[in-house]
């Protein structure tokens, strides 16, 4: 079972776990002697922000081969380019990515299947944040709900029997989902075994851009509950990592003038550089070991799930959520590959 869910609910209330998260938390960087040499990555959101950092500082630790998957090629070249000038032995390729198309993740994870000799470790960075209710036109779902977490676990599944197939015997394959702290703070109010992910897609509900936000990563604790069910540390070490508030990410570009201004402010006077977290990834997929399977990791350490996680309500949810979810993922086969990796 996931030492975080066997400790238990938060004891501490959202405004203290995100003070000390921001101002006491301690640093982890890897320890000197880490060396990734021969080793291949894959980083999603990868032409800017924390997945441009963490695949920087992956590169620092002699990553032989870096897939940066980006929406748009031309930009993932450019980063490519100057991680190729700083890292010349490196391996660096750009593959496209549309964490909005399912048909698109498939073939990505096709890609990586057969192209791919080997894959140690992939980092699920991709996501983004609206500020208004919005739904993507080809699956029907709530943009938020859709790329955050739909599209997100689809990827991570798809790729879990690339890792346990092409990481080297004896060392387990690597795959770290980026999660959020605002997560710790949100519940799903249904009722027992009602649907959760019409309810999520239903316009005509309040709606709020932070609730919202939260709700999209809640989710994903809910499901790696489940996942881990399936997923044995001696294959693939799956986790969450949270990089806390971080200044100099663009999640809410494109937002109204006022808006935009007040996180700037908030980031500026509260959040961690880019490369401090940056390196929550790192450290959850290089640094930490099987102990971390199926945890979520914040201040580069284990940490409880979202306290919603622990009530009755949380418990009937995420099982109804992991129904929905597999019903969802039935044309790409998810419960066969899940099944599979059980045997």
């Amino acid at each position: 079972m996931s030492a975080s869910l066997n400790l238990g609910p938060p004891k501490e209330s959202a405004r203290s776990r995100f003070l000390n998260s921001q101002f006491r938390a301690s640093v982890q960087w890897p320890p000197k002697d880490t060396n990734i040499d021969g080793k291949v990555a894959l980083v999603t959101g990868s032409s800017s922000g924390l997945g441009l950092e963490a695949s920087r500082q992956l590169l620092s630790l002699g990553l032989s081969s870096l897939i940066i998957a980006v929406r748009s090629v031309e930009k993932g070249e450019q980063v490519a380019s100057r991680f190729r000038t700083k890292f010349p032995e490196a391996n660096i390729q750009v593959w496209p990515l549309e964490m909005e198309s399912y048909e698109s993740i498939q073939a990505f994870a096709r890609r990586a299947d057969t192209e791919l000799s080997r894959l140690d470790m992939a980092i699920l960075n991709a996501g983004t944040q609206m500020l208004e209710f919005s739904v993507v036109p080809a699956t029907g779902h709530e943009k938020l709900v859709q790329v955050n977490y739909l599209s997100t676990m689809l990827l991570a599944v798809l790729l879990l029997p690339v890792l346990k197939a092409k990481s080297p015997a004896g060392e387990p394959g690597r795959l770290t989902i980026v999660s959020s702290g605002t997560a710790r703070g949100a519940t799903i109010s249904e009722p027992k075994n009602a649907p959760v992910l019409p309810v999520l897609d239903d316009e005509s509900r309040p709606w709020s851009a932070f609730e919202r936000y939260a709700v999209s990563k809640l989710l994903g604790h809910l499901f790696i509950i489940n996942l881990e069910r399936y997923v044995s540390a001696d294959e693939v070490v799956v986790n969450l990592a949270d990089p806390g508030l971080v200044s100099g990410t663009d999640l809410q570009s494109g937002a109204p003038l006022l808006w935009a201004t007040f996180f700037y402010c908030l980031k500026a006077a509260m959040g961690r550089t880019l490369p401090v977290g940056a390196s929550t990834y790192v450290d959850a997929a290089v640094v930490k070991g099987k102990e971390s399977h199926g945890c979520y990791l914040a201040d580069w350490s284990i940490s409880p799930f979202a306290a919603f996680i622990y009530t009755p309500e949380g418990e009937a949810i995420r099982e109804q959520l992991w129904k929905e979810t597999m019903a969802e993922f039935e044309f790409a086969g998810v419960q066969r590959i899940l099944d599979d990796l059980d045997k």
